[in-house]
């Protein structure tokens, strides 16, 4: 069966004392800017097209390269695959859904990783840990 991939980036910020990961809300679910891949599009423009419309967010750095963490199959066989990118930006811009013309997003925050871990389902988790392993925070 072919997964429907959804592309997405764990932006991080590092301040003066630490880093901060931007996150998601919508509903009660937090997340990572992430969104599904158009046909034909390669999954790390998907990832920074998603963080552009979701957080207005468009200066992202891959300093780590572009290694990436992949789900297990979730919501209807969705994959999602995450990048870690750095930015510098702080302002979030939470763009409108196409579909409905509202906000996708109900609220956004910069957080730690104890905090992003702390809001996370399962699934985001185990994203939070894979990215604080890479980044050593």
């Amino acid at each position: 069966m072919e997964h429907k991939l959804s592309c997405g980036v764990v932006v991080v910020r590092k301040t003066d004392t630490s880093w901060v990961t931007l996150v998601l809300r919508a509903y009660h679910h937090w997340d990572f800017p992430k969104g599904l891949r158009e046909p034909g599009e390669e999954p790390l423009h998907a990832a920074l097209r998603e963080v552009r419309e979701e957080a207005g967010i468009d200066e992202v750095s891959f300093d780590w390269g572009d290694r990436y963490f992949e789900t297990g199959p979730y919501n209807k066989g969705k994959v999602a695959r995450y990048y870690l990118g750095n930015t510098t930006q702080t302002d979030v811009v939470m763009g409108l859904s196409p579909e409905t013309g509202e906000p996708e997003h109900h609220e956004w925050r910069w957080v730690s990783f104890d905090e992003a871990y702390d809001l996370g389902s399962p699934r985001v988790r185990q994203i939070v840990q894979w990215a604080r392993q890479i980044i050593g925070a």
